[in-house]
């Protein structure tokens, strides 16, 4: 059985995934970057638009704080705290507002019980542990199978967890989009706008389940269950 990182085969399944990831990446920076260098009407920060968003929707006790690094905006429902980057927090532009608001959108979530934030943030531990064992235990499983088997089953949880990202990502954008609307934050062509930039962070969130879900497929495929050889 051909199985590794010199296998022709792993690069043929895993293609479209990796066309897609660059494609999301670039999409993601580009419109960023975009509607960074537009402002709103009203002139509201991110902070501002997160905060405004959360008042709105009777939302307490949820911290607004800033973080560094480019992007890496998130909400830890752990301890109801909401990051926003360099490029969010103080600035007023659409995407700046879109993001923020994109990250509200998951304390509401949190706030309101949303189901597949519950099922997520519960497979953190699990996901975490698993992509740590999961390789070491495929490269073990190259010369006793059952390692093989049981690394394939890690890594199995660890798809789990990015298919059910995707819904999380799209109702909390789905979310952001119908609050900036209500509250008046930004005009119907700046919600369309800062709508881009939430579309475009969605594809890497595609991107990554389709990978995910097909190095599975190829790792299912040379364990002999989709028809490869053993």
């Amino acid at each position: 059985m051909m199985f590794g990182w010199f296998d022709p085969m792993y690069f043929v399944f895993l293609a479209p995934g990796l066309a897609l990831s660059l494609y999301a990446t670039w999409k993601t920076k580009s419109t960023f970057s975009k509607f960074s260098k537009v402002g709103s009407r009203n002139g509201i920060t991110g902070a501002q638009a997160a905060a405004l968003m959360l008042q709105r929707n009777g939302i307490s006790g949820v911290k607004i704080e800033h973080t560094g690094g480019w992007l890496s905006d998130h909400y830890d429902p752990r301890n109801k705290t909401l990051r926003l980057s360099n490029d969010v927090y103080s600035s007023k532009s659409l995407s700046a507002i879109g993001v923020a608001c994109h990250e509200a959108g998951h304390a509401m979530q949190d706030a309101q019980g949303y189901a597949m934030l519950n099922l997520r943030t519960a497979l953190v531990p699990v996901t975490n542990f698993s992509s740590m064992f999961s390789y070491i235990l495929i490269m073990v499983g190259f010369f006793i199978q059952p390692f093989l088997l049981l690394g394939v089953g890690l890594f199995t949880l660890c798809v789990v967890f990015t298919l059910v990202t995707l819904p999380v990502e799209w109702d909390a954008s789905k979310r952001a989009r119908i609050a900036m609307d209500e509250a008046g934050m930004l005009s119907p062509e700046e919600n369309r706008q800062a709508s881009k930039v939430l579309n475009a962070a969605f594809l890497t969130y595609l991107a990554a389940a389709v990978t995910s879900l097909l190095t599975l497929l190829y790792y299912l495929f040379r364990l002999g269950i989709l028809g490869g050889d053993e």
